[in-house]
């Protein structure tokens, strides 16, 4: 039987236009738990977009700050919530220009319109931080990790904080879509770009993360708690 996996994500206020917009994309709330309609983008094809999102869906909408984990053992739900609201207190936001449709590799996610220097400190603080709550990797996990092909560094990085994206490897992003086929990347992002510049203006930064919760590795990701910076 596997046991509960948690991630540090960033996710957007739940009553904000973005968290709006990023659930129906995926057609799924992570907060609530529950599956919601879908806003599938212009010229998309809706019969097919539930295809196209389910990866993302079992994670919710977020960008990854330290990627599922195991506990430690020793270490319980309520000592990482305790921990993260604390630590949550000490931190300042980080603003970003704004957010970007934009295809990396084969699927499609939102990031950062300019590079943030202040983003990247944050996000490999965070990963540390939340290190002695992680438990060893387990086997089947790195081997699957290893399939990727990876650099000397984020090799390192695996080594060190089970996950290889990390450091100067992490790069922000929000997924809305699985792996595309090559031939349909243009028309879905063009639709997320249309659909994306209908979400009302507002100030786009780093201002809180969010602990996720995994029950079973069949299951998706639930939304636990917020943590406001400051």
């Amino acid at each position: 039987m596997s046991k509960p996996r948690y991630a540090v994500y960033y996710a957007p206020a739940t009553e904000s236009a973005l968290w709006r917009f990023g659930c129906s994309v995926l057609g799924y709330d992570a907060l609530t738990g529950e599956d919601i309609p879908f806003a599938v983008p212009p010229g998309c094809d809706r019969a097919t977009w539930p295809a196209l999102t389910e990866e993302p869906r079992r994670y919710g909408f977020h960008a990854t700050l330290k990627a599922p984990f195991e506990l430690a053992d020793g270490r319980s739900e309520e000592q990482l919530r305790a921990f993260a609201r604390n630590y949550a207190a000490g931190l300042e936001g980080v603003a970003l220009a704004g957010l970007s449709v934009t295809a990396l590799g084969s699927f499609i996610a939102l990031t950062p319109s300019e590079p943030s220097d202040a983003l990247q400190r944050l996000a490999f603080a965070l990963v540390q931080a939340f290190e002695p709550f992680r438990a060893p990797l387990a086997q089947a996990d790195r081997a699957r990790r290893l399939k990727s092909p990876l650099t000397p560094a984020q090799h390192a990085y695996l080594e060190a904080y089970g996950y290889p994206y990390v450091g100067d490897a992490f790069r922000f992003h929000m997924t809305l879509t699985g792996a595309l086929p090559a031939d349909r990347m243009a028309g879905v992002r063009q639709g997320l770009e249309t659909a994306y510049a209908e979400v009302p203006a507002g100030p786009v930064g780093l201002d809180r993360f969010a602990l996720f919760k995994q029950e079973a590795r069949a299951g998706r990701f639930r939304l636990l708690d917020s943590y406001p910076f400051g």
